[in-house]
């Protein structure tokens, strides 16, 4: 959780410099929808889909070394994974390399032909990516079943630094090409940084052609439903992004901008958690122990809402100045910080609800049911769509797409946790209704403090980003996170003894 709370202040501050030079304009617009393509497809080809698959595939080959077998069976069946993933993947690359700029028409509704053309120029840089990311995850999945996470929790940090560096040496130079030169370096320093650990425990690079393999065809079967369903939050934002780059300038990056500051958050408390239990529960569903896994499922889960609460209840009264405080410097103005503030309030209402669907999709695919999570995407998929092209059409606009989004997942994650707990029968350790009742206490009693202090504070944050305004919101952050802990003693919510 550490490492990865550097990695995403560390995204921030990419973020940040982006806005800074290119500002919530045009150009910009089209160098964070040109990137969330690739990063979404990163998403549907390996990091959510593939690891969801081959996790517990991967579980029950070191269950058998366990049982006294070598781990022989486990390093062949990685190297014919990556094999059929570097394939498949480079020859999806060099199709959208050769064809970018119908790739781009039908992924983009810029309505400029400049924006069109400079996307499709971005996008042959970038879009090699995908490939260096792929083999990334796959070392992340190999590394997270042997309890190893810093190393793998780090490596994204290589690619902020990259981008981050790249954009302020080159951008005079290259313009916006810097930014994809970036991308590329960081793609790159994903895979070099995990490397030596994934060879240190006997695995290597060797190509192994031999598909025809059952483990391998198994994760190949489970991974087209966890296409659509453990990668359904990427589906639906590469939706919303089509659907933004059709609205007003700024739209885009109001939307891009806002899902960083959302996935702060999300990603330190709730993908930690995840990451941490999921292999866990996979591997005592491998071993048939009932017990453990539901001691697991309910102590994670109870992690998830402790921990996502009190962000949610933060962003609502203090989003648009944590975002105008970070942002609003050099080109970045009060208009953009409006407009991401909107956006950031529309996601936030939902962030518990899209952990909870997250986590309940990795206990499904432990217990090797991957039509359950299948299903429900779809349905989220059909909540979520129609809802964002009835919504963005309204005076909500772009937030509208946020809201839809929200909704949508909630609506998910209600079904698939009933589901979840009809098949466990029973959950360990403190009874839901109980504990609930008083997270939702704790965090009530947050709120009204919150807004106390919004309203107290008035608008001294509309100076924009200065050193003394990012001290004040750091300040009453910290005094949240405080008052947070300390209620959750009181009402002996010690989530860090879980």
């Amino acid at each position: 959780m550490a490492c990865t709370a550097l990695s995403r202040v560390l995204g921030f501050v990419r973020v940040a410099v982006i806005g800074a030079v290119f500002g919530a304009t045009g150009v910009a617009d089209v160098l964070n929808a040109v990137f969330m393509i690739p990063n979404n497809l990163r998403k549907l080809l390996a990091e959510g889909a593939l690891s969801s698959a081959l996790i517990p595939e991967l579980a029950r080959a070191l269950q058998s070394r366990r049982d006294g077998a070598d781990d022989r069976e486990a390093r062949i069946l990685i190297r014919r994974v990556l094999t059929l993933l570097t394939v498949t993947v480079l020859v999806v690359v060099t199709l959208a390399v050769l064809f970018a700029r119908p790739v781009v028409e039908v992924m983009l509704e810029f309505p400029e032909a400049w924006k069109m053309e400079l996307a499709a120029e971005l996008f042959r840089l970038v879009f090699p990516y995908l490939l260096l990311v792929s083999v990334g995850a796959v070392l992340m999945a190999v590394l997270n079943c042997h309890d190893v996470f810093v190393v793998p929790a780090l490596a994204p940090l290589l690619f902020s630094v990259n981008v981050i560096a790249a954009i302020v040496l080159f951008h005079r130079h290259w313009g916006l090409l810097a930014a994809g030169i970036g991308i590329l370096a960081g793609g790159i320093g994903g895979v070099v940084g995990q490397l030596p650990l994934f060879l240190r425990r006997g695995y290597d690079l060797r190509p192994d052609w031999r598909w025809s393999d059952p483990r391998v065809r198994r994760i190949v079967r489970q991974w087209v439903p966890v296409v659509a369903s453990a990668s359904i939050f990427a589906i639906t934002q590469q939706v919303a992004l089509v659907f933004a780059s059709g609205l007003e300038d700024g739209s885009t990056s109001a939307l891009a901008n806002a899902l960083v500051f959302w996935q702060l958050p999300f990603g330190i408390l709730s993908v930690s958690v995840v990451t941490a239990h999921f292999p866990r529960m996979s591997r005592h569903a491998a071993a048939g122990d009932g017990e453990a896994l539901r001691e697991t499922f309910a102590k994670a889960l109870r992690l998830i809402v402790a921990l996502m609460l009190p962000p949610a209840v933060f962003y609502l009264f203090f989003g648009e100045q944590v975002i105008q405080v970070a942002l609003e410097r050099m080109t970045f103005t009060a208009v953009g910080t409006r407009l991401a503030s909107r956006v950031l309030t529309g996601y936030t209402v939902g962030l518990l609800s899209v952990a909870a669907f997250n986590f309940a999709q990795r206990y499904f695919y432990a217990i090797a049911d991957y039509r359950t999570p299948f299903l429900v995407s779809l349905a989220v998929a059909a909540i979520d769509i129609p809802l964002a092209i009835l919504l963005k059409e309204t005076g909500l606009r772009v937030a509208g797409l946020a809201v839809a989004n929200s909704i949508a997942f909630t609506a998910g994650a209600a079904i698939l946790l009933a589901v979840a707990r009809s098949r466990l029968q029973r959950l360990a350790g403190a009874q839901p209704v109980s504990y609930g009742v008083r997270v939702v206490t704790a965090n009530g009693a947050l709120a009204v403090l919150l807004a106390g202090l919004a309203t107290v504070t008035g608008t001294w944050w509309q100076t924009g980003s200065t050193w003394q305004n990012a001290a004040l919101i750091c300040s009453i952050g910290a005094l949240a996170v405080g008052v947070t802990l300390a209620l959750y003693r009181v009402l002996r919510l010690a989530w860090w003894q879980l």
